[in-house]
This record gives structure tokens, sequence and C-alpha cells, in this order.
């Protein structure tokens, strides 16, 4: 049986740091970032899509629960003008019918806040994913600086060659990435307007740890 996408999400982020070192010392950096991005790309994929699925149901949900809504209330319009035509007994259907919209309505109040929650984990999960690549990007430029330090001098030629073949080929990744999934917070890109988004991100990245921060300092406090 395939596994569930949270047991792919949760083996990507536990993943060692050490198994990418591993796989780049025995091939081209470039094909190693590859083969561990291609991953994250494909569940990113199919997370977003559960997303979608997830918000429509959302959606359904809360039309269901306002259509009912709307409908006691004028359940007890119809109510109040039997009644005043001493007819008692579509008095009594029109209250049956409210008691049948009483107790659907908690059920479908379950049913969104289900929804809620899984959406909520989907989330989590994109940014865990985002957090990762993070981490793998910094190793692979961690690699490449330790292997132009112990190479000779006169090798630092052809290194520097093949670094700009793994930054133009890391470039052409992302931008397909971008294209195929729509993950720009996952995503590595080049230009003024992604340089902008990319601070953007950073900055926010920074105001969520500051605020953790503040939250741990009051907890001490008190």
């Amino acid at each position: 049986m395939a596994d569930s996408i949270a047991t792919r999400v949760s083996r990507i982020i536990a993943g060692g740091a050490h198994a990418l070192l591993d796989r780049a010392e025995n091939m081209a950096p470039e094909v190693s970032m590859a083969q561990s991005l291609r991953e994250i790309e494909q569940v990113v994929g199919e997370v977003r899509g559960d997303l979608g699925k997830v918000e429509a149901a959302k959606h359904l949900v809360l039309t269901q629960i306002a259509r009912l809504n709307s409908e006691h209330e004028s359940m007890a319009e119809k109510i109040e003008a039997a009644l005043s035509g001493g007819r008692d007994d579509l008095a009594k259907a029109a209250i049956g019918r409210q008691a049948d919209i009483e107790d659907l309505l908690p059920v479908l109040q379950k049913s969104l806040d289900e929804q809620h929650e899984k959406a909520k984990e989907l989330e989590s999960y994109i940014v865990a994913l985002s957090a990762k690549k993070r981490e793998l990007e910094q190793l692979l430029a961690d690699f490449r600086e330790s292997q132009l330090t112990q190479r000779p001098a006169d090798a630092i030629g052809g290194e520097r060659d093949r670094q700009s073949r793994v930054e133009n080929a890391a470039a052409s990744f992302n931008r397909v990435l971008v294209r195929q999934t729509g993950a720009n917070g996952l995503v590595g890109t080049v230009g003024g307007d992604a340089a902008k988004l990319k601070e953007l991100a950073e900055l926010q990245r920074e105001h969520r740890i500051s605020e953790r921060l503040a939250a741990i300092k009051a907890a001490r406090g008190n």
C-alpha cells in the first residue's frame, strides 16, 4: 500500500542531513539536489491538491449550514402564520422541521471543524517542507564551499565552472517547480521581484521567531 502523505512528509522531514552529503560525495551535487528536491516537489503538489479538496468540502458544508439556518428562520415565520390561521397541524409540521434542522446543524458543524483541522495540518506540511528545503539548500552550499577550500588552487577554476553549472541547474529546476506547483514559498527564485518575495518570506519567518521568543520570555517571567 502506498504511503500516506503524512508518512511521506514525516520521512522527508526526518531524513538526516548526512544522507544528502553521502550522495553528494558520490555523484554530481546537482544530481543529488534534484533527487532530494524532486520528492519535495511531488509531495507539495499532492498536499496542495488535498488542501484544495478540503477547502471545497469546507465551502460545501458552510453552504449547507447557511441554507439550514435560513430555513430554520423561515419555519418560525410559517409557525406564526399557521397559528394565526388556527392551523395547529401546519404549525406542528413546521416545528418538526425546525427540530430536524437543529439535529443536523451540530453534525455539520463537527464536519466543518474536522475540515478546518485537516486544512491546518496540510498547511503545516507545506511549512515543514519549506524548512526542510532550506536545510538541504544550505547543506549543498556548505558542501560546495568545502570542496573549494579543500582542493588545490589549480583546481579552483574547474570547480567554479562546476559550481556555475550547479547554480544554473538549480535555477532551472526551481523555475519548473514554480510552474508545476505554484509553490513560490518553497523555491529559490531569481530576479528583482523574486528577491523581494524571498526577503518578505524571511521577514515573516523572523517575525514568527521573534513572537515565539517573546512568548517564552513572558512565560518565564510569570
